[in-house]
């Protein structure tokens, strides 16, 4: 059994009337295409546009959250520290 392959613009046909419909199986039968073939191109082209708009990976966004807290619990130390040295008891 051979694989099909098919051109990109058939695909984005097909994933426009999936937009269009919000609906993927009945595309899917509607152009004789498995319906989690047509899920799969709707996912992968959902993951190619979020990387191209720039959108940070998990990784990404984690190291940075991770950053921030960082940044933040110095600032409560030295913040806590000035406190003392005045006086006051945070």
């Amino acid at each position: 059994m051979s694989r099909q392959t098919y051109s990109p613009e058939f695909k984005q046909q097909v994933l426009q009337e999936v937009q269009d419909t919000h609906n993927a199986t009945i595309v899917a039968r509607r152009h004789q295409v498995s319906p989690s073939m047509v899920r799969r191109w709707t996912r992968e082209a959902r993951q190619s546009a979020g990387e191209s708009q720039g959108v940070p990976s998990l990784v990404e966004e984690n190291t940075q959250l991770k950053r921030l807290v960082i940044e933040r619990d110095l600032q409560i130390v030295v913040l806590q520290d000035a406190l003392r040295k005045k006086g006051i008891s945070p």
